[in-house]
């Protein structure tokens, strides 16, 4: 209606001239400067999300060994919140080019301290899309998740419910670890059965075992996978 309204944080308002007035509440701080005067705040606080302690929990449980909050936040919201929910460090008022730059100081500390380890990202927004992209593996949020962060992601949630992270770290540990019998299983039948041939001893029987016996067994172990778990 012929007015300028800017809407912005306390460096905008800096910018503009306008006497900002600070607010003591907990949550991201929004200020309104209409025509270059100012008019007021809003103050947005985030919702947990009704899982999200367990979540972290549950992640500590499975052995992660560092739970780390990255937000865009003022500090003042962003603290109580990592507090509630139990997380061991927090890095508020980042910028997405200041997410990056953490999670490579993450990555850093990880393959100079944590040989073998791995470091995830969790996000939702088109802001995390390039440190999702970073991580070495990326989670997104597939209801509510933008479409950016989704295709950067290496696994996404279908339900939103950060509870299915430690599912997912906990299947897939289980799925890697039935690989891992079917293969020492495969390699050291045969192995067997090979030096028992050499030897003459070997006879069509164990041949055959050698082959179909041993992919049967080896496709029964995989259907243990199909399992529920917690």
């Amino acid at each position: 209606n012929g007015q300028a309204v800017c809407v912005g944080n306390a460096a905008f308002m800096d910018s503009l001239g306008a006497q900002w007035h600070p607010c003591t509440r907990a949550g991201t701080i929004i200020h309104v400067a209409i025509d270059g005067e100012y008019a007021g705040h809003i103050v947005v606080s985030d919702v947990l999300k009704p899982h999200a302690k367990e979540a972290v929990a549950a992640l500590k449980a499975t052995g992660v060994k560092r739970v780390v909050m990255l937000t865009g936040d003022a500090p003042a919201a962003a603290e109580p919140i990592a507090r509630e929910l139990g997380i061991d460090e927090f890095y508020a008022g980042l910028l997405p080019a200041d997410k990056v730059a953490k999670v490579e100081e993450l990555l850093t500390a990880n393959a100079n301290f944590n040989k073998g380890g791995r470091v995830a990202f969790v996000g939702d927004g088109i802001n995390d899309a390039p440190v999702l992209s970073r991580a070495d593996v990326g989670i997104a949020m597939g209801a509510m998740g933008s479409d950016a962060a989704i295709e950067a992601a290496d696994v996404v949630l279908m339900d939103d419910d950060p509870l299915k992270i430690a599912k997912a770290i906990r299947l897939a540990r289980r799925c890697l670890g039935i690989v891992r019998q079917n293969i020492v299983l495969s390699i050291g039948v045969k192995s067997v059965c090979l030096v028992l041939g050499a030897l003459g001893i070997a006879n069509m029987w164990l041949a055959v075992f050698a082959d179909v016996g041993l992919m049967v067994i080896a496709v029964l172990n995989a259907i243990r996978a199909l399992f529920r778990i917690g």
